[in-house]
């Protein structure tokens, strides 16, 4: 009886110390797994960036937004807080601040009227400039497009061939 208990301790030590080998593993593959989802995100929204921007400058110039080149992924820090835009356009006096989203959603875009707010304060070199906004996305939840337009923004679809501006006609960007 006695050799019978210490069997059934020594199996039990053993399970416990597999089961904390396998708590290690399955944290290892959660690193693994969140790392592997982190690149395929960052890679997902550069592809993203690189369609809007690909077509952006024709499209500005459509919508009688003079801009000839465009900056990408403009990231910085002022007085502490941290901010980033995909996608600047510029021509000398104007520039086009554009935020690209794989699903746009209401809250998107009323972060990014907050941030554009801020433009002037954070890029110096701009705040003498014309600051218009542009939202890109592939899918947008239901009437986030819309919002968009309602406070002003250039809305841009991501579409096969890479972007195409979708406001009205009769739209007039806010400048910020």
């Amino acid at each position: 009886m006695e050799v019978e208990i210490q069997e059934i301790k020594q199996l039990l030590k053993e399970l416990v110390l597999s089961q904390k080998e396998t708590d290690i593993k399955f944290k290892e593959t959660d690193k693994r797994i969140k790392a592997a989802f982190d690149l395929f995100e960052g890679q997902w929204g550069k592809l993203m960036e690189s369609l809007v921007e690909g077509d952006l400058i024709k499209l500005l110039q459509a919508k009688g937004i003079n801009v000839h080149d465009t900056s990408m992924r403009r990231k910085g820090v002022y007085e502490g807080n941290n901010y980033e835009f995909d996608i600047i356009a510029h021509n000398g006096t104007e520039i086009v601040i554009v935020e690209v989203k794989t699903t746009l959603k209401t809250q998107d875009v009323k972060a990014f009227v907050q941030k554009l707010k801020q433009v002037r304060v954070w890029l110096d070199e701009y705040k003498n400039y014309t600051v218009y906004g542009a939202i890109a996305f592939l899918r947008a939840d239901s009437g986030s497009e819309m919002f968009a337009q309602s406070e002003k923004l250039f809305v841009i679809k991501a579409t096969g061939n890479s972007a195409m501006i979708i406001n009205t006609d009769d739209f007039v960007p806010k400048k910020f």
